[in-house]
């Protein structure tokens, strides 16, 4: 008996690959984005030997997909 692919393996990796590269992407817009921002917003400010904090992310809303009623 020939050996079945087990598809449901093979969309996990996939999606976990995807999220990955995501995660990456994300990383690497928010390290190119944050050096910039926060020399300008620091300047001489009184905490210039603290570390700062990472800018928070937005909170997004799930999408809500209403039926229309006719």
């Amino acid at each position: 008996m020939p050996i079945t692919p087990n598809y449901a393996f093979e969309k996990r990796q996939r999606e976990l690959a995807k999220k990955r590269k995501q995660e990456e992407k994300k990383a690497s817009k928010r390290d190119t984005q944050a050096p910039a921002p926060a020399e300008s917003a620091q300047g001489s400010a009184s905490t210039a030997g603290a570390p700062s904090a990472p800018p928070a992310e937005r909170a997004v809303a799930p999408r809500v997909h209403r039926k229309r009623v006719p």
